[in-house]
């Protein structure tokens, strides 16, 4: 019996041609032509003024710099997220404010978020998680009547939309906060090993945004012909990926329409076989808000408690199926436990214990789909 892997990166055929290409232009460091082909893509295919990264992770951190995040400030995040969402902000010595999940989704509760709001609060930032939307127009109205930063952690949620009544057509998840970041690890839709995007949406931090990717100085201006000298002018770090990223990342975008019908195809067969259980009570299945599109990020399922998704968890492996959960609280880490507020995060608990994600990626088979399907449901008994 074949194990059924939970993730298996997709190469689309010309990510090796394009390394090669990459080689043989004789510039592979960061900014190469490969570079700024993944940045026309993005502008045209998005509207995203964009610097490529060497990961999610990097492009926040690139966003909490940009924002100038510092001592005794704070930022509201969702405590179900992976660590980098928040570290980024830790690292320049800001307090994270946690909010819960809402009841039928792991996004953050956005009904919460004005409560938490002090004097010291200077940005929020939410996570589409599995690419899902929250529910952006209200974030963005809370964050301009208090006058606050927004960042996207969107690292699942390429070629995702948020659609509302205020909007005469959905806007690419990514694009409604001051910055937002991506990421291209191979989890992800779309891949490069490791690999990430910073988005910027307010113009005026576009420039000092470039400045900062490129270790605090103007070098991006000069290779442009902007300027006759560059030097250090700013703080920064070498966030930019080398180009030989960029040029497999570039394969998989011109790959995204046939990617992203495929992973759809899987998601929605997942759904549809798996409805009777969450009918019947034993699981409760994604929900889609009415403002958000469905980008075919992950397929999960919510078990009953800890213990019966530990079990399910040991059945498929038995059946030689990786199916895995997902975050552990934030606020509740050893790192972080003795500085949180105190505050119960029900929903957020709940989700660490019992959100299971099942094997998705391009290549997963009907056949091994079905036995995927065919073993959640021999464990139920249905």
């Amino acid at each position: 019996m074949h194990t059924i892997p939970f993730n298996k990166p997709y190469l689309t055929g010309r990510e090796t041609q394009y390394i090669q290409e990459a080689v043989a232009s004789g510039k592979i460091s960061g900014d190469g032509i490969f570079t700024k082909k993944c940045h026309d893509f993005f502008k045209q295919q998005y509207g995203f003024s964009s610097l490529l990264t060497t990961s999610c992770t990097d492009a926040l951190e690139l966003a909490a710099l940009l924002l100038e995040i510092r001592e005794g400030d704070e930022v509201i995040a969702p405590s179900y997220t992976f660590v980098s969402t928040v570290n980024a902000f830790v690292l320049r010595g800001a307090k994270i404010v946690f909010a819960d999940s809402e009841a039928h989704s792991p996004n953050i509760d956005v009904a919460q978020i004005e409560s938490l709001i002090s004097p010291r609060t200077k940005a929020i930032v939410v996570v589409h998680y599995a690419g899902m939307a929250c529910d952006m127009d209200k974030v963005m109205d809370i964050a301009e009547r208090h006058n606050l930063f927004v960042v996207e952690d969107a690292a699942q949620a390429i070629d995702a939309y948020y659609q509302s009544e205020k909007h005469q057509k959905p806007i690419a998840l990514g694009r409604m906060g001051e910055l937002a970041a991506f990421s291209f690890h191979e989890t992800k839709n779309i891949i490069s090993g490791e690999g990430g995007m910073l988005v910027v949406n307010d113009a005026q931090y576009f420039k000092r945004a470039e400045i900062i990717r490129e270790k605090g100085t103007n070098r991006s201006a000069f290779f442009r012909g902007e300027i006759d000298k560059y030097g250090w002018v700013d703080v920064g770090s070498s966030f930019l990926p080398s180009d030989i990223i960029a040029a497999f990342l570039y394969a998989q975008l011109e790959n995204l329409e046939a990617i992203q019908r495929r992973r759809r195809e899987i998601w929605h067969r997942y759904y549809t076989a798996l409805k009777p259980l969450e009918q019947t009570g034993y699981i409760q299945l994604p929900t889609i808000p009415v403002y958000a599109t469905n980008n075919a990020h992950m397929f999960y399922l919510l078990c009953e408690n800890l213990e019966q998704r530990s079990a399910l968890i040991a059945h498929l492996k038995s059946q030689g199926i990786s199916a895995v959960f997902h975050y552990l609280s934030l606020h509740k880490s050893p790192f972080y436990q003795s500085k949180h507020d105190g505050r119960h995060l029900p929903h957020c608990d709940r989700y660490a214990d019992t959100l299971l994600r099942l094997p998705m990626f391009y290549e997963l088979t009907e056949v091994q789909q079905d036995r995927v399907i065919s073993s959640i449901k021999s464990f139920f008994n249905a």
